[in-house]
């Protein structure tokens, strides 16, 4: 059995216009376990979620490894979406290589709506069935990449999940940890 106190998520969210019911969800449900999460923003500033919930995140992504982590990677990477994810995750410069260097470490990756663009601009859903939101960019980024767009909340293989719609955070959280080793 694998200790909780031992196991740290990285949860990367957008700096404005986060999916607050993706967020309080995959909260809710990793603290039930409980695993430690860590809340990262591009500026570590006050962030407001499309509902209006406010979130003081941890830090700052730049710093993703300086902070939190003591040599080692984090067991799971998570891409919360929200209309906000397409002006700060998009393009983020840096979350790409923690994606990739997280997934070649053997690490679970995952994002939910509009952030699922994430994965594909790391290099990840190539060949890969893919949960995403009906919006047309997001789907031609993905299309691009050559990823299987499909009808279901969730998909998963045994290091990448995806989650198409705001719904899924409770289904997406439970997946991630069964994917670490939690039953």
């Amino acid at each position: 059995m694998i200790d909780p106190k031992s196991v740290i998520i990285l949860l990367v969210i957008p700096q404005n216009r986060f999916c607050d019911q993706q967020l309080l969800q995959l909260k809710s449900i990793f603290d039930e376990v409980p695993v430690k999460t860590v809340v990262l923003s591009k500026s570590g500033q006050e962030a407001m979620g499309e509902n209006k919930t406010r979130v003081i995140p941890d830090g700052i992504l730049v710093d993703w490894d300086k902070r939190f982590l003591q040599n080692k990677k984090y067991d799971a990477v998570v891409v919360v979406g929200g209309k906000g994810a397409k002006a700060s995750i998009w393009n983020d410069p840096i979350l790409p290589q923690i994606l990739t260097d997280h997934f070649r470490a053997g690490k679970i990756v995952g994002a939910m709506g509009l952030s699922v663009v994430s994965l594909a601009r790391a290099g990840l859903l190539s060949r890969q069935e893919v949960s995403a939101p009906k919006n047309e960019g997001c789907i031609r980024e993905l299309e691009d990449v050559g990823a299987f767009i499909v009808e279901e909340p969730l998909t998963f293989s045994s290091q990448v999940v995806t989650a198409g719609d705001d719904s899924s955070g409770n289904l997406f959280g439970k997946k991630i940890l069964e994917l670490l080793g939690f039953s």
